[in-house]
């Protein structure tokens, strides 16, 4: 096998099939939260934001492939849908969807990703209960910087913004949570996680 220095590492090899492998775990896992907002779920008049499966794939993309990749992953979905493929929530797709009401979910997609990722790496990626609270604290806030975000987007009180941003969602959430650390502490387990 092939291996070569990376110029601008201290000396570290870089293995051509190892940054492959990385690269098709962020093309599945944007795919993956592109497929979570087809299964979209419309709670009117509760929210203008419908249930869907992303929030699940976010944080696990953060879990699976860490900070900066789980990031690159959230941001592969999120330009696909800017371009306009029919990717955010309920087959939407354009600019628009990310100044509209949705938009503060799509932002928290990226920090979600990030802290879920970061955090893992410690303690709590070793610990069922801690993962499962990880992930909680992960789609908890997406919910909260989306409630903010329709709260400034449709002029509404902060009271308002987080009846429909955040409560209607949060029983779900705990169920995407507990099955997010469930996968993720499956792959660690079976060592199926990218390197």
């Amino acid at each position: 096998m092939n291996i070569k220095v990376n110029p601008q590492s201290t000396g570290h090899l870089v293995n051509p099939v190892v940054s492959i492998h990385r690269l098709v775990w962020i093309a599945v896992m944007g795919a993956l939260t592109a497929v979570g907002g087809l299964v979209a779920i419309p709670i009117n008049p509760l929210s203008p934001v419908p249930i869907t499966l992303q929030t699940m794939f976010v944080v696990l993309s953060g879990l699976i492939l860490g900070p900066k990749r789980g990031v690159a992953a959230v941001l592969l979905y999120i330009l696909a849908g800017a371009i306009g493929l029919p990717i955010f929530a309920g087959g939407k797709g354009g600019l628009a969807v990310l100044i509209g009401p949705t938009g503060g979910f799509i932002v928290g997609f990226i920090v979600a990703a990030a802290f879920c990722g970061w955090a893992s790496k410690g303690p709590a990626g070793c610990n069922f209960r801690l993962l499962v609270g990880l992930c909680l604290a992960g789609v908890s806030t997406i919910l909260f910087l989306g409630s903010i975000w329709l709260k400034i987007s449709l002029d509404i009180s902060i009271t308002k913004a987080l009846l429909a941003g955040l409560v209607p969602f949060l029983p779900g959430e705990v169920l995407k949570s507990i099955s997010a650390a469930s996968i993720y502490r499956f792959l660690k387990t079976c060592r199926l996680l990218p390197s």
